[in-house]
């Protein structure tokens, strides 16, 4: 893979690099060009020139091309998935049944969203009003490292089908499928400087990439902490921007559940060992049934396969960083400290070394504790327990964030009821991580700012216009 830049058509070196390492093993497996505001500047400038021929470009010609892009992640998909799991550790099973084919369908999605894009005319008094989706212009997107590629393109995608070029500074800690999907685009025809990809560190490459004044949308996915430096950077050119944020998500489960089908949704949080923004790390559970419900998930946890993510009968693969595994692993030894109790796991595996951590679950925490608040990112789970519908809720609410919520019952009413109070931008009812991209995405109070998804991406990556006709004299 290389590891340069991608500006303007071209690779682009930069005078220093930076080393990265595989989350299974430390390998060394790239050097990465390590991009400053110089280059930030030169993948802005290359997207600006592109802008007005590219946002000139027919829709089904965009489609067309977004539809070759997505042939060549297919004819790739091996590659990209094997890249990808050496890059972030997530399983290879996962990259080639889901995750990879996932990135084509980006593209093929908002490709074909794009040509039935519209909104029927209506009439104000004998005049015709008609509304129009305009290229905005050039888009920086900063994006994570649990779910690199997808993730990117749930941005690029509709970012380039509204006729937008892009600037992406993917995570340092996973930059190469970005590089890959470079070579993916020139190969498919996407014409020089409609995609650009600067690699780096945010305080370097990111900060100035989304100060840039030419910039006229920010995407980012990643921490609230970063966010409010590209909040106050964006406020200062007046730059719209979606953020997509962090989670402290419930798992309520009810006494009237499927206590077999709770147990199973609630050890799929472990899923991409914890790394998931969406996950409902808060299983909140009716106390009448919290005993059955405990012992049916320990079960299952311990049949879960802790190992290298690239053998098919893998369950949990490595956490992403030593950075990374030192802070989770932070947050447990505090509440463990502070009279919390481990159910199950506590520490790193031993039994692996590196990076791998036990799934682990917490229980007897105080309410207002950091791990029952704070995202913790990793396998770590926290129990807790409820003896009503409103106690539910209030807990479920008593957080700062809002991204999602998992509601096991098996009354269709209280399902209803319930899912109406909690805040929360998606709230999956008996089932978990079922997305649909022509649903609105995005989360409440600190889980983000907008939403996007379907129709929402193109009004957040375009400038929407009215125009306004009286009658023409016949």
């Amino acid at each position: 893979v290389n590891g340069d830049h991608w500006i303007g058509g071209e690779r682009v070196s930069s005078p220093t690099t930076f080393d990265d390492h595989s989350p299974i093993d430390g390998a060394l497996i790239a050097q990465i060009a390590r991009g400053t505001a110089t280059e930030a500047d030169a993948a802005v400038t290359a997207a600006a020139n592109a802008f007005p021929a590219w946002a000139a470009t027919p829709r089904a010609e965009r489609a067309r091309l977004l539809h070759a892009i997505a042939d060549g992640v297919e004819a790739r998909l091996n590659d990209l998935a094997i890249v990808e799991t050496t890059d972030n550790g997530a399983l290879l099973r996962s990259h080639l049944r889901g995750v990879m084919p996932r990135v084509a369908h980006n593209f093929r999605f908002f490709a074909d969203w794009l040509l039935k894009l519209g909104h029927e005319d209506f009439d104000t008094r004998g005049h015709t009003n008609h509304v129009s989706w305009d290229p905005a212009g050039v888009c920086a997107l900063i994006t994570p490292w649990n779910a690199p590629l997808m993730l990117a393109t749930w941005k690029i995608a509709p970012a380039l089908a509204a006729g937008n070029t892009v600037v992406l500074k993917p995570a340092e800690w996973t930059p190469l499928t970005a590089s890959l999907l470079a070579d993916i685009t020139a190969a498919a025809g996407l014409p020089a400087g409609v995609f650009n990809v600067v690699q780096g560190y945010g305080a370097e490459a990111g900060a100035a990439l989304v100060a840039d004044p030419r910039v006229r949308r920010i995407s980012f996915t990643g921490s609230v902490p970063t966010a409010r430096h590209i909040a106050a950077a964006a406020a200062a050119n007046l730059t719209p921007l979606s953020l997509e944020l962090g989670g402290k998500s419930p798992l309520l489960v009810f006494a009237d559940a499927d206590l077999d089908l709770a147990a199973d949704l609630a050890v799929e949080q472990y899923d991409n060992a914890g790394q998931v923004c969406l996950a409902g790390t808060r299983l909140l559970v009716e106390e009448s049934v919290a005993a059955d419900f405990t012992a049916r998930f320990v079960k299952r946890a311990a049949a879960l396969k802790q190992g290298d993510p690239r053998e098919a009968d893998t369950d949990l693969g490595p956490n992403i960083h030593p950075v990374h595994l030192e802070r989770v692993d932070g947050f447990v030894q505090r509440a463990l400290a502070d009279g919390a109790q481990a159910l199950i796991g506590g520490g790193p595996n031993t039994d692996l070394g590196g990076l791998y951590y036990r799934p682990t679950l917490i229980t007897d925490a105080a309410a207002d504790s950091e791990i029952v608040n704070e995202e913790v990112f990793g396998p770590v789970l926290t129990l807790q327990t409820f003896t009503g519908d409103d106690q539910a809720v209030a807990m479920a609410n008593a957080t700062r964030f809002g991204l999602a919520a998992t509601v096991v019952t098996g009354s269709a009413e209280r399902a209803e009821r319930i899912s109406a109070q909690l805040v929360a931008g998606t709230v999956w009812v008996n089932c978990f991580f079922v997305r649909d991209l022509q649903a609105p995405f995005g989360g409440s109070r600190q889980s983000g700012v907008g939403r996007e998804g379907g129709t929402w991406s193109f009004d957040f990556y375009c400038d929407l216009k009215n125009t306004v006709s009286a009658p023409w004299a016949k």
